[in-house]
């Protein structure tokens, strides 16, 4: 990813330095497995050893791959230049290059993971303060864009923190999958390397033995990863969405924080737009990119091929990179959201009391007028709402039949809002628990 949707900490991981980092620590872990074992003199592996603090040569090595065609290869002679060759000729012994390219990828993943669910973790947070915050802030609820009903800003934030939550959750589930490991050599047999040294390997390094291996770790535990930052992705995009939405300015009942110095256009000053909303939904789309791709890469010729190699090398770092920045400025946005709960009520009132309609409806059933009847009394008083502007509680005191069914002072008593929040205290002890300290 370029710099401007880029944060260090997770660049880091998929820097050069960083994987040849990883193929030492793996070349070095198997060959103490290998003298454990007797297959290679101690001395060797512990030779290996010298190279620990080496700060290995990228340009060098790109130099010799630039003669072999093969990095793997290119990273091993650069090795034995800091080893020594006849100290270094027992590495690699009897490992393949996916041994050590899957067994990286599959720790850059679980590292990457670990910054993610960091980052949704200070989201988490962020979300449940303004869900605190603005838990009984009555506002418009829609459906289809159009007024519904009564709802609360708290209970929006409350419906996306569960929904981060469930994509946390599946974070965590994805982090499990993917952390293996395979040192099995060439076609996965083992023919020419002891599984002791997958087990050694993959306990120092943080892994677990892939349970079967072919010359490559099964393709399907990545496809389940990538599908998962997509759907985080998704939700992301679901958040900065409504963001949007409210901060219309016939709306306007949240806005973006808008910093001092800080401009929305560059002909017209008056302008401040959703631009980290905006910002943020296009971010989702590449990460969900990956997720085609890497579902496409389960399907492998045989034992191996390579045609998977390509696309990792660009999803890995792309999707990862760009969901961890999502999630940082979508902390930082929720963080800062400015809400306008006049606006919420001016809005909320804006078609004189048609957001009571259905709870009108419920009452003339209840009073023993039928569903069919009641629905056509309502409407027809809704209407007049719609389309002259009239206020709904005085067209219902108007009509006769209404009257009847529920008496002249029985219908505003269908009209406070303190009967759509009721039960938001059962909804968030659903989400957030106990709250009692909170």
């Amino acid at each position: 990813m370029i710099p401007r949707y880029s944060r260090p900490d997770m660049v880091a991981i998929w820097s050069p330095e960083t994987k040849f980092r990883i193929w030492y620590e793996i070349e070095a872990h198997a060959c103490d497995a290998q003298a454990n074992l007797g297959v290679i003199p101690r001395e060797n592996a512990e030779a290996v050893w010298k190279a620990k603090d080496v700060e290995f040569d990228v340009a060098r090595i790109d130099e010799i791959e630039a003669v072999t065609k093969h990095d793997v290869i290119a990273f091993l002679t650069h090795l034995a230049e800091h080893v020594g060759a006849d100290e270094a000729r027992f590495v690699h012994q009897g490992m393949t290059s996916s041994d050590v390219l899957d067994t990286c990828f599959n720790v850059q993943l679980v590292r990457a993971t670990d910054l993610l669910l960091a980052d949704m973790d200070a989201l988490l947070a962020a979300l449940k303060r303004r869900a605190l915050e603005h838990k009984m802030d009555v506002c418009i609820g829609r459906s289809h864009g159009i007024h519904a009903e009564p709802v609360t800003m708290g209970l929006k934030f409350a419906r996306f923190y569960a929904e981060m939550d469930r994509g946390r959750t599946r974070l965590q589930t994805a982090r499990a999958e993917i952390a293996t490991g395979a040192v099995s050599g060439a076609v996965g047999t083992f023919a020419n390397i002891d599984p002791a040294v997958e087990e050694h390997v993959c306990e120092k390094l943080g892994l677990t033995p892939e349970p079967i291996s072919t010359q490559v770790i099964p393709r399907d535990r990545h496809a389940a990863f990538f599908a998962t930052l997509g759907v985080i992705a998704s939700s992301i995009e679901n958040i900065a969405t409504e963001i949007r939405h409210l901060q219309r300015t016939e709306v306007l009942e949240a806005e973006e924080f808008f910093s001092k110095g800080q401009k929305g256009s560059s002909a017209m000053p008056h302008k401040r737009n959703p631009v980290l909303s905006e910002n943020l939904t296009g971010l989702a789309r590449l990460v969900r990119m990956a997720v085609v791709p890497a579902m496409e890469n389960v399907a492998l010729w045989h034992e191996r091929d390579i045609s998977h190699s390509s696309v990792e090398r660009n999803i890995g770092p792309d999707a990862t990179i760009t969901l961890d920045f999502a999630l940082g400025r979508l902390t930082g946005l929720i963080d800062k959201l400015v809400i306008y709960p006049d606006n919420m009520m001016r809005n909320l009132n804006q078609f004189r009391g048609l957001v009571h309609s259905q709870r009108v409806l419920l009452a003339l059933t209840q009073a023993g007028v039928s569903r069919e009847d009641s629905y056509k009394l309502v409407q027809r008083n809704a209407m007049k709402v719609w389309e002259q502007g009239a206020d709904f509680m005085t067209e219902l005191e108007g009509d006769d039949e209404v009257v009847a069914a529920l008496g002249a002072d029985g219908i505003a008593a269908h009209f406070d809002l303190g009967y759509h929040t009721k039960h938001v205290d059962t909804i968030f002890a659903r989400v957030f628990g106990d709250l009692t300290d909170a």
